[in-house]
């Protein structure tokens, strides 16, 4: 049996990867949907029309990760064919603000659920794929460059990023596939308003005035999977965070703060 296992699974990006692998997606017998939210799960478990099994967790709680390594052990024992075929860790979130707009509360568990937990999520996945399979990190274009009022969460997104990029050579000789995903802005999901709402920060002006030329959901995913099964290292679903990308090897960074100084400030 192949599994395609997604974190950040109840919203988001991870709703849209689980619709398109449902749709597209060869060689995958079942879909795992892993998020905190049960209902939420259950909701997009029920619109999928294919064998999926949810689990409800915390992917930063410790004791959460054991029961989780415990689930695939049995899933292997029960099952010798058992393997993931496809991990996409789509959990993570962002806050807006400066240092001191942004809780510590918020700082820390950016750093736990971005960058602890993706990677603790990875290494539990690795032992049950073989060659062909694919892992699929969601970082952001917020990795080509330091980001002033999205300090933390860009900051958490390098990491991602390079340990993906890192990752990709060490998983090369056994024909595993890894690929990190840099998306712009998404509009129609759940992370701008979630950045949006800070403990202390009512006002987003006072972060980001505006998102303009955000993409679209469903063009990052079809895009991410495309790259995925390419073979690709990077993906960057859009003009946007192309030309982010790109930008960000030829400016020196100071000139792109200044440069993203005045590009936060438009509505």
């Amino acid at each position: 049996m192949r599994v395609a296992l997604i974190t950040g699974a109840s919203s988001g990006l991870g709703v849209g990867f689980a619709r398109e692998i449902a749709e597209k997606e060869k060689n995958i017998d079942e879909i795992w949907l892993i998020a905190r939210r049960r209902e939420r799960l259950e909701q997009v478990a029920a619109s999928l029309n294919f064998k999926t099994r949810i689990i409800s967790m915390d992917v930063t709680s410790e004791e959460a990760i054991n029961e989780f390594e415990h689930t695939l052990e049995t899933a292997k024992s029960a099952d010798q064919s058992f393997r993931i075929g496809l991990f996409i860790n789509c959990a993570g979130y962002g806050k807006i603000g400066n240092y001191e707009k942004v809780s510590r509360y918020d700082s820390a568990h950016m750093i736990d659920l971005n960058c602890k937990a993706a990677v603790i999520m990875t290494l539990l996945c690795i032992p049950y794929m073989s060659a062909g399979d694919r892992i699929v990190e969601i970082c952001s274009t917020s990795a080509f460059q330091p980001l002033q009022h999205l300090n933390l969460y860009a900051s958490s997104k390098v990491f991602l990023y390079n340990y993906t990029r890192a990752l990709r050579m060490e998983l090369l000789p056994k024909g595993i596939v890894v690929t990190a995903v840099c998306p712009w802005w998404v509009g129609d999901t759940e992370f701008i308003g979630v950045a949006k709402n800070n403990e202390a920060n009512a006002n987003v002006n006072a972060g980001v005035a505006g998102f303009p030329l955000a993409t679209k959901q469903k063009d990052v995913v079809r895009r991410a999977l495309r790259a995925s099964r390419a073979g690709f290292a990077v993906s960057t679903p859009g003009f946007m965070c192309f030309i982010h990308r790109m930008l960000g090897k030829i400016i020196p960074r100071t000139c792109m703060m200044y440069i993203w100084e005045l590009f936060r400030k438009v509505g």
